[in-house]
């Protein structure tokens, strides 16, 4: 018994370290980043709400006979509405006092007497709570999970005119009860549909799993639902690259898990040293990290500089003497990344391998010398693409053979730092200049960024802004419906004869 609860005891750490991977990437939403929402989304509302279908009326009474059809939302006052985060899962839509104009069609038959017209009608006092839950789906993406709603109406009013007005008075009981009904009975199936359906297939333009280049990938699958406070939102993204030939690797995460602890922006993004590793190790095991420099690619000076260092092993090949140089420049093991307050750095090490390439001969070797290298990182963004900046700060060779090799090579620091510095540097800056995209939905950018280092992270802090209407990115990715479907959804024009009544 003793020995079975020490090893749980030892098996406790492992347990809980499973059930909390820490992220690569998070993000955190505040509540002013929520305000920018829901502007934009206010306006959605009102475009949907505009678009509602209600029903036709139609009954009788005593005599009488009426048909009420054609309705059409003309105009909508939501000038009192909220939303607001709702510890742990939920974002609450609140629209009060608001007031909905519409105008439809009439037709009264009493007796022998027929009449037809339109109707204007106000609903006031509109009341809409809905309730969002956010949730991650089986893929990793960020949901709408479910929604509840309520919505009412406190008063209706309608205008008549026409041959009948004062019937139509008369009538306006159980007419405007009937529409009252009938309107606040579509408002909440409108927006559940423009919520499960319209406002998730915009989520479906986050990307989850796709490719940065033709190398590697990024995995931004969420590792849990959404954790949300009275003020903010907080996702965490398994922000893990891959490489394209091993799609199902996984590299384990011992990075500081990044915290965010600002609010004075609309949103902030934090990545852990493990993303940036991971990326790294993804090109290493993609086997892209060599550069080979040869003929007329090797710097002239620094050609004249190898070809008298080496002298002796040259003069020795005799046939080979104006054989073209070769350098190749070979990373031996994943890169490494440094997060500090102070800055940004990136630890390399590879081997430097110069040859002779004599014309259809085998190169022949002239040294392999180790290399490390230490190049400082600026990271930045720009629109919704990460970046980064690389600059060789520190460099050293010596030879993997004999320290007195090494001091030979001592006169060959200085060229081949400025090697890198002008022909590599380029070159790999040239390779990651595309940059990989952070997690957001299109239409929705970036601006004033500002970026800050952390112990073991760094973070971006970030206003928002809509370079697109959620409307004009939802129509863009909304299935194109075909003609059949086209002509079945027309309303059928009312009947004008009054046996139809």
């Amino acid at each position: 018994m003793a020995a079975g609860g020490c090893l749980l005891f030892l098996l406790l750490p492992s347990l809980v370290t499973a059930s909390h991977s820490p992220p690569g990437c998070k993000i955190r939403i505040t509540s002013k980043g929520l305000d920018l929402v829901k502007q934009e989304g206010l306006r959605f509302v009102e475009q949907e709400l505009q678009n509602i279908t209600v029903s036709d009326l139609h009954g009788s009474e005593g005599q009488f006979q009426y048909n009420i059809s054609q309705v059409k939302v003309t105009d909508l006052q939501l000038a009192f509405s909220d939303l607001n985060f709702q510890p742990q899962q939920h974002l609450v839509f609140n629209i009060s006092n608001a007031s909905i104009s519409l105008r439809f069609r009439r037709q009264l038959l009493y007796w022998f007497f027929y009449d037809i017209g339109s109707i204007n009608a106000s609903a006031d006092g509109v009341h809409i709570y809905t309730v969002l839950q956010l949730a991650k789906d089986e893929a990793g993406r960020l949901k709408i999970s479910n929604m509840t709603c309520s919505a009412s109406i406190a008063r209706m009013h309608a205008g008549f005119s026409g041959t009948l007005r004062k019937v139509y008075e008369f009538l306006s009981t159980f007419i405007v009860t009937g529409m009252r009904f009938l309107l606040s009975q579509q408002i909440c199936p409108s927006l559940e549909h423009a919520s499960l359906v319209l406002l998730n297939s915009l989520l479906d333009t986050v990307p989850v799993r796709n490719y940065v280049d033709e190398h590697i990938g990024i995995d931004y699958s969420l590792l849990r639902d959404p954790s949300i406070t009275t003020d903010t939102l907080e996702l965490d993204f398994k922000g893990m690259f891959f490489p394209r030939v091993r799609e199902d690797q996984e590299l384990e995460n011992h990075a500081v898990e990044p915290v965010i602890k600002e609010t004075e922006r609309m949103v902030y993004v934090a990545f852990s040293e493990y993303f940036f590793d991971s990326a790294m190790h993804s090109y290493f095991q993609a086997g892209v990290l060599t550069i080979e420099l040869q003929g007329e690619k090797v710097p002239k000076d620094l050609e004249v500089l190898l070809r008298a260092t080496f002298f002796g092993t040259i003069f020795m090949l005799s046939p080979s003497v104006d054989a073209p140089l070769q350098l190749v420049l070979q990373v031996s093991a994943p890169p490494r990344c440094t997060i500090k307050p102070s800055g940004t750095s990136v630890s390399v090490s590879a081997f430097l391998n110069i040859s002779l390439v004599p014309p259809d001969r085998p190169p022949v070797q002239l040294s392999s010398m180790a290399m490390e290298t230490k190049l400082s990182a600026k990271v930045f963004l720009q629109g919704k693409a990460l970046r980064v900046q690389l600059d060789l700060r520190r460099f050293r060779i010596y030879s993997k053979q004999s320290a007195l090799e090494s001091l030979a090579l001592f006169s060959l620091q200085a060229p081949l730092k400025t090697l890198l510095q002008l022909t590599i540097m380029p070159i790999i800056n040239e390779r990651t200049k595309k940059g990989v995209q952070i997690p957001l939905p299109e239409g929705m950018d970036f601006t004033r960024e500002v970026v800050t280092n952390h112990a073991g992270f760094l973070t971006v802090g970030a206003d928002l802004h809509f370079s697109k209407g959620l409307r004009e990115v939802i129509e863009k990715y909304r299935p194109v419906p075909t003609a059949a479907a086209d002509s079945s959804s027309q309303p059928a024009e009312p009947s004008l004869d009054p046996s139809s009544l």
